[in-house]
């Protein structure tokens, strides 16, 4: 029975590879870039477009932001085994919602966003399955396209 734990496909029994880190950097610089751009359209409906896009940025088709899609990343709930939604990636980016409140206060929201940023980015390295707070709460993880072929 040992035997047959340690030849077991990873993939049918819960536990997926960590997404590479460098790709989900760039996919969030990317996103980023976006959030960017809405922010800077019409005051203020184009700040409140860039706080929507970073909470529901996850839930589009397949799990993808468009940085995710662009980089070849997908978002899963690896328990059901189907990719994320609207409801799981509005949970897993409440910590960069956070962040992204508290940017536009001068110095100390500097500083509280950084932090919150920098933490989520730590997790994400440290962590064996590439998971970060945000991902925790939500249960999902990010992986690479084509490491699982979910239904849509």
């Amino acid at each position: 029975m040992a035997e047959e734990a340690w030849g077991a496909n990873p993939l049918q029994s819960g536990v997926y590879p960590k997404a590479h880190v460098l790709n989900r950097f760039i996919a969030k610089a990317i996103d980023g870039m976006l959030i960017a751009a809405a922010s800077q359209v019409i005051e203020p409906v184009g700040w409140i477009a860039g706080l929507a896009y970073t909470l529901i940025a996850d839930g589009f088709p397949g799990g993808q932001s468009v940085g995710k899609r662009l980089i070849g990343l997908q978002t899963v709930v690896p328990r059901t085994k189907e990719f994320s939604g609207f409801r799981e990636s509005i949970i897993r980016n409440l910590p960069l919602a956070l962040a992204y409140l508290l940017f536009p206060t001068p110095y100390v929201g500097w500083l509280l966003a950084g932090a919150v940023v920098a933490f989520e980015a730590l997790l994400l390295i440290g962590n064996e399955r590439g998971v970060r707070l945000g991902d925790e709460i939500a249960g999902t993880q990010v992986l690479d396209s084509g490491e699982l072929d979910f239904p849509e």
